[in-house]
């Protein structure tokens, strides 16, 4: 099975321990750079477990991205934080510090796109706890708290 197939897989344990293992793999070495575009694919999946896959992914690559191909793609990867599920924007903030701190030149951006959030079509016990990650991550930005 190849990598976009396990990432896709309806196994949810299964890619899930796959998603771990190449967050692990993107960490140590540059190897999975190249696929920096098969991960952004993975954003235009209908499930949105496999977008919020897609999307860790290639926040994960930010380390190695001497090449702008992240901030040309800045709108899509974004774009996640309006998702449907709101766990699956849950699992998309934090991620956004590798962005971040690689990156941050799109700190900016990133602020923008935070600001503009609106939370009002996810269940209101969901409110709160997507507002603390997103203050979570601002505080981070601001240097409030440890990277």
């Amino acid at each position: 099975m190849d990598m976009l197939t396990g990432l896709r897989s309806k196994d949810n344990k299964e890619a899930y321990r796959l998603l771990l293992l190449l967050e692990e793999e993107s960490e140590r070495c540059s190897d999975l750079y190249g696929c920096l575009d098969d991960f952004l694919s993975l954003l235009r999946d209908e499930s949105s477990l496999v977008r919020t896959r897609g999307f860790r992914l290639a926040c994960a690559q930010a380390r190695w991205d001497r090449e702008g191909r992240l901030e040309k793609n800045l709108d899509a990867l974004l774009s996640m934080l309006d998702d449907e599920k709101a766990t699956a924007v849950r699992q998309c903030l934090p991620a956004l510090r590798q962005v971040i701190l690689y990156l941050p030149e799109l700190k900016a951006t990133v602020k923008k796109k935070l600001e503009e959030m609106d939370f009002s079509k996810y269940k209101e016990s969901m409110v709160p706890l997507l507002q603390k990650d997103v203050d979570q991550l601002w505080k981070w930005m601001e240097g409030d708290i440890e990277k």
